[in-house]
């Protein structure tokens, strides 16, 4: 059973997804985050490349919106056929200088400014609605190929001109006035949306997303859900009205009133300091290493203190089976996207591979994002896709390391004395006769010795004398040279940095 919980008394309002007493899911709202997929844009076409079949789209933000031949609206409608369409260039379709409504569907990350559709969609409870879409698409998650049959049939008729649909697999079983009302709802939101937002000029943003509690009660699936719990009165209030259509679930809705934090208070805030770490245990001993860059995630799988009882064999194949459904939680909970290749420990038997890839994909199916497992290399790597649309739990919840710059490393002891030794190696012969260097306390032991004992013979090697205040404040990869004159300021320059400090 799903368990939901708000915390929402801060700024920054979250909601973790709780199943069989496991965070698997959480989302994050900030007032700075300034969230944009889902988004819709009427642009301007500011460059088409036909070399990459694609457009850059200006739509009143810092950076340019990509637009693919395939996701233009004009390409969507096409009654061409497929191979004929495919060979037409992306400038045949559209034309710098023209105005387009556009829907943001992936975030800009980095460099990269935000991917976005022409296909513009409108998601509801039960359908997701495409003004100008021309299709109608059935869930593949229906039970039946004649279910997803009949609800394209009955797809057909609800829809107007070029309208088209996605039937979520919520529908199935259900009554079709309900879907017709989800839909008509829809069809009438955008009338309205597009009523005032047809007049105005490229670039601007035509609709804004829903918030939190809005996209929670949209997206996600209630029949399995026994407790929602929520922190804050005025959103209390809201989320009531949100589930007036679900009265059922309204019985489960309650109020937190502790003082104590409400991730705290349900064990979600560890789960979320877990969920960062590079190393995760497993129940048995064993552990993943979890090692994330920009477009690859790599993981990797280990028996750790997990011996077994039985053989070898038997240790690593279940190992692989604890692993296989952590590892399927832990691309929820962080949302790692791009591509993932994860080591499981080598199997002898091709039996147990595939029993370790079923086991895989199954826990995989409770996963809203797409994902794509391509299957064992001949390494014994599984290969997998997952769909990126925002930002992963690491990148929301953390920075790069200001003293590594993101590579996990910094310089040892021995290295950072010696990058300090020939600093001091240029100053060798100069007219002044003293220098006053500031160093952490451990690399100043390291350079000089625990006693001082090389300080001397640098001195006479370098023809200067050296002053040295050993910092134990200041970070192993900082140092400055305060001073350089005579002794005699130089050693009341010594005194005044002591008293300083």
């Amino acid at each position: 059973m799903k368990k939901i919980y708000f915390n929402m008394t801060t700024r920054e309002r979250r909601a973790a997804i709780v199943e069989h007493d496991r965070v698997v899911e959480l989302m994050i709202e900030r007032p700075v985050e300034n969230r944009i997929v889902g988004n819709i844009y009427l642009g301007r076409v500011i460059n088409v490349l036909p070399g990459m079949q694609a457009a850059f789209v200006d739509i009143g933000r810092d950076k340019n919106g990509f637009l693919y031949r395939d996701d233009l609206l004009s390409f969507h409608l096409s009654t061409e056929n497929e191979d004929t369409k495919k060979k037409r260039n992306v400038s045949e379709f559209v034309k710098q200088g023209e105005e387009v409504l556009v829907q943001v569907t992936k975030e800009g990350f980095g460099t990269k400014g935000p991917r976005l559709t022409g296909v513009v969609s409108f998601p509801g409870r039960y359908v997701v609605y495409m003004p100008e879409g021309g299709y109608i698409g059935i869930s593949r998650r229906f039970s039946s190929e004649a279910e997803r049959e009949r609800w394209r049939e009955l797809g057909e008729e609800m829809l107007q001109k070029e309208e088209g649909m996605i039937v979520r697999t919520i529908c199935e079983g259900r009554d079709t006035d309900i879907i017709k009302q989800d839909l008509q709802f829809l069809r009438m939101c955008w009338q309205e949306i597009w009523k005032e937002g047809k007049n105005r000029k490229a670039p601007a943003l035509i609709h804004q997303d829903s918030g939190l509690l809005e996209r929670v009660v949209r997206d996600f699936s209630f029949e399995d859900v026994s407790e929602v719990v929520i922190d804050s009165l005025r959103d209390y209030q809201v989320l009531k009205v949100l589930l007036e259509p679900y009265p059922e679930l309204r019985a489960k809705l309650k109020l937190y009133r502790e003082r104590e934090n409400i991730f705290s208070a349900y064990a979600i805030e560890k789960e979320l300091e877990k969920a960062l770490r590079q190393q995760i245990w497993l129940k048995n001993g064993a552990y993943l290493m979890i090692d994330q860059t920009e477009a690859l995630t790599v993981i990797d799988v280990n028996t750790g203190k997990f011996t077994g009882k039985t053989d070898l064999n038997d240790t690593i194949v279940k190992t692989n089976k604890e692993a296989a459904k952590e590892i399927a939680r832990q691309l929820r909970l962080r949302d790692i996207a791009g591509i993932i290749v994860i080591d499981f420990i080598d199997m002898k038997r091709e039996e147990d591979r595939l029993e370790v890839l079923r086991i895989f994909q199954h826990a995989l199916k409770h996963d809203r994002t797409k994902t794509n497992v391509v299957g064992l290399t001949g390494l014994g790597l599984v290969e997998m896709t997952r769909k990126k649309v925002r930002q992963n739990l690491q990148a929301s919840l953390s920075k790069i390391c200001p003293t590594c710059q993101g590579k996990g490393v910094v310089l040892s002891d021995e290295a950072n004395a010696f990058k300090i030794e020939r600093v001091l190696w240029e100053h060798q012969g100069m007219d002044e006769d003293a220098l006053l260097l500031e160093i952490p306390s451990k690399i100043a032991k390291v350079l000089f010795g625990q006693k001082g004992e090389h300080l001397k013979r640098l001195e006479e090697a370098l023809g200067f004398r050296i002053f040295v205040y050993a910092n134990r404040l200041l970070p192993e990869d900082k140092f400055a040279i305060r001073f350089i004159g005579n002794k005699e300021d130089a050693t009341e320059q010594l005194e005044r940095l002591k008293a300083s400090k």
